[in-house]
């Protein structure tokens, strides 16, 4: 053996550096043969199934895991040397640092490609798309924290100070901030929830409009008169709200009087002439139709049927001919509608 292998140089033989990197050298080679028949035959596997989730996996692993594990082997070969506590630590914790990021991208990637695919195809809106957004960041940061945490704990850094001081800033952040993270916070309820979505007619209190933004502080409104509601999230989910676009049909309910000296037989006909009228309009269902009551002026019918639509435009059109057809019908019968009137007696006086 030649004598400047046997040569010392930082604790270490020539000859320990030679053989290190020859074990380092080998290691990688057979890591990088395996990895390519390993997936290379997983390709053919996933090449057969329908999801494209093995095909993101196993492009995640190749991409994340793969350089992670060619530095685990480059930390194991390393220990074959002998080298300083101060040089170790600096090896040791810098491999680790790589390790843990290559694990946090890895972890990252693929959770957030699991959540994009579980709501893939549910994106109607914009709204949507940046509430999907606003989770896959949260869910990254979460991770990358998680990961920081685990790292220090590692390198031999007390977290538990670290973790109190933290959870003490962010309850101060907490309480400045209140308001703006509770209208984030109802947001996501709204997301999840959906009590209404964007385009849907709505009434909150004496406000109502039709639904045209909803932004992670603010859902905005479009009233009938035009002009813009802006109302917090947090005032919105704190509130009662009727959703009419999700009314599957429209009740009406209405009355008429008829005047006093309306004959019998004609009374005992106009709850069959609504009825008819009401059952040759589109898109209606009859109800009732009954004489109710004696009015101070008039003898009084109430009238129930429905509207299979929930569009106030349509119901309006709708109504609007059932009426028109009741005063064409009870013209024809000569069923005279009432109006307030009052009749008043005198009596002469004889001397």
């Amino acid at each position: 053996m030649p004598e400047f292998l046997n040569r010392v140089v930082y604790n270490n033989t020539i000859l320990d550096y030679l053989i290190f990197l020859g074990v380092l050298v080998g290691s990688l080679i057979v890591i990088r043969i395996v990895g390519y028949f390993v997936f290379k035959h997983v390709a053919k596997l996933t090449k057969k199934t329908a999801t494209t989730i093995d095909d993101e996996l196993c492009k995640n692993i190749k991409k994340y895991v793969m350089p992670a594990v060619y530095f685990a082997a480059l930390y194991f070969t390393s220990k074959m040397l002998e080298i300083g506590d101060e040089l170790s630590k600096i090896i040791n914790g810098s491999i680790l640092a790589v390790i843990t990021i290559m694990a946090a991208l890895f972890a990252s990637s693929v959770f957030v490609m699991l959540f994009n695919k579980y709501w893939e195809g549910k994106r109607t809106n914009a709204n949507k798309e940046l509430a999907i957004k606003t989770l896959s960041g949260l869910l990254k940061v979460t991770i990358w924290v998680i990961a920081v945490i685990l790292f220090l704990d590692n390198i031999g850094i007390r977290i538990t100070s670290l973790i109190a001081g933290v959870g003490i800033g962010g309850i101060a952040i907490a309480f400045a901030a209140q308001s703006i993270l509770g209208d984030i916070f109802c947001f996501f309820t709204i997301f999840f929830d959906r009590p209404f979505e964007i385009g849907d007619f709505i009434v909150s209190g004496d406000k109502m409009g039709t639904v045209e933004y909803i932004g992670l502080k603010t859902t905005r409104l479009r009233a009938l008169d035009g002009e813009q509601l802006i109302f917090s999230n947090t005032d919105l989910t704190g509130s009662r709200i009727q959703n009419y676009k999700r009314m599957e049909q429209r009740r009406v309910l209405f009355t008429l009087g008829v005047t006093y000296d309306t004959m019998h037989d004609k009374l005992r006909e106009i709850p069959s002439v609504i009825k008819s009228i009401v059952d040759e309009a589109p898109n209606t269902t009859f109800g009732r139709a009954h004489f109710a009551s004696y009015g101070d002026f008039s003898l009084n019918f109430e009238i129930v049927y429905y509207i299979l639509s929930a569009d106030y435009d349509e119901y309006m059109d709708i109504h609007q001919e059932v009426n028109l057809k009741i005063k064409e019908e009870f013209d024809k019968r000569q069923i005279e509608f009432a109006f307030p009137t009052q009749t008043i007696y005198t009596a002469s006086l004889e001397s």
